[in-house]
């Protein structure tokens, strides 16, 4: 049985949300995805706010090389306070 579906290295979308008033959050997100991806370009980050615009969405196609290199990333957002989800 395979260990995971996903087969490395590849593109993976890591979709961030946090409040729209929270100061700095893009570079926040960057900051945590560069340390777990250091080629990540910031130009490639995509943002949208909430119909309401109380929230915004970051998404941050990363080079995944592993399952640990993806979970560590996906903790290291889901820890920090101004990140309200990460799909």
């Amino acid at each position: 049985m395979k260990e995971s579906l996903i087969e490395y290295p590849c593109a993976f979308p890591v979709k961030i949300m946090g409040k729209s008033e929270t100061s700095g959050f893009a570079r926040t997100v960057l900051d945590i995805v560069l340390l777990h991806d250091p080629d990540f370009q910031a130009s490639s980050m995509e943002m949208k706010g909430s119909s309401k615009g109380k929230y915004v969405s970051l998404t941050c196609t990363v080079n995944a090389t592993s399952r640990q290199q993806l979970d560590a990333l996906y903790q290291a957002l889901c820890d920090h306070p101004d990140v309200v989800m990460v799909l």
